[in-house]
């Protein structure tokens, strides 16, 4: 077991991209932190790299009676959990009317039910425990914006933002806060990967950039810092609330 005298974090989707800079911003705040996700070997480099207190386990959301596994095994490691960081998602791009219902599915196991039954799970835990607590649940521009080809994965997404707004209320009487991020395009690995793919990657990068007000693409350690504000006692009045991490695009 861990110190007993840490809050505990777990993180899904902690494995790359946005979910690995969030696991390193909560150990530097102070907390234990739980990484998760589906590959062992980048779980446990990641666990390794991590600051202060840090365990790795791996968990395929989409297997059934998993997330409920996953907060069992926090509670055995840890003794206690305090906050949720929802991270874990499946990017999807397609034309709506061609998108196989399969496809459709897939997208929603990971992305919505998933992230569901995480946030039932980790509920319970807290209310159980009755000290309270944060989730934070990952979203998106998307959620609130229309983009062609994004729509199925949009859907996903805006099913969450909705799910915090009503959560936040239900959970209330528990002391458990709710609420969500909502980044904009961040330099990712599947960033990276999308950047690559283009005809003139540089010239894309600009019209990307170009396009938010603030004139640059997203960095996973500004998602990072969102989701620790709301993790921290600091926030100890916000709930319900979706915070926009995309340098003003949606308030244009």
């Amino acid at each position: 077991m861990t110190d007993p005298t840490r809050r505990v974090a777990l993180v899904t989707g902690a494995t790359s991209g946005i979910g690995v800079e969030i696991a390193r911003r909560l150990a530097r705040d102070g907390l234990t932190v739980v990484v998760s996700g589906r590959s062992v070997e980048r779980g446990n480099a990641v666990a390794d790299e991590v600051v202060g207190d840090s365990v790795f386990v791996r968990a395929d959301l989409t297997d059934p009676g998993a997330p409920d596994r996953l907060v069992d095994e926090v509670l055995d490691r840890c003794g206690h959990l305090d906050v949720l960081v929802n991270n874990a998602a499946v990017d999807h791009t397609g034309p709506l009317l061609d998108v196989p219902a399969a496809e459709v599915r897939a997208i929603f196991e990971t992305n919505t039910f998933a992230t569901i039954a995480c946030l039932q799970a980790a509920g319970r835990a807290m209310r159980t425990r009755g000290e309270g607590g944060s989730i934070v649940n990952v979203t998106s521009r998307l959620a609130s914006v229309g983009v062609p080809t994004m729509s199925v994965y949009s859907a996903s997404k805006g099913a969450i933002r909705s799910l915090t707004t009503a959560a936040a209320v239900e959970l209330a009487p528990y002391d458990i806060r709710v609420n969500a991020v909502a980044p904009g395009m961040t330099r990712t690995p599947l960033y990276a990967e999308w950047l690559a793919t283009q005809d003139d990657p540089a010239g894309t990068e600009r019209q990307v950039a170009e396009a938010i007000p603030l004139r640059r693409i997203a960095e996973p350690g500004d998602v990072a810092a969102a989701v620790s504000y709301l993790a921290s006692p600091d926030a100890a009045y916000v709930t319900g609330t979706t915070i926009p991490v995309d340098g003003g695009y949606l308030a244009q």
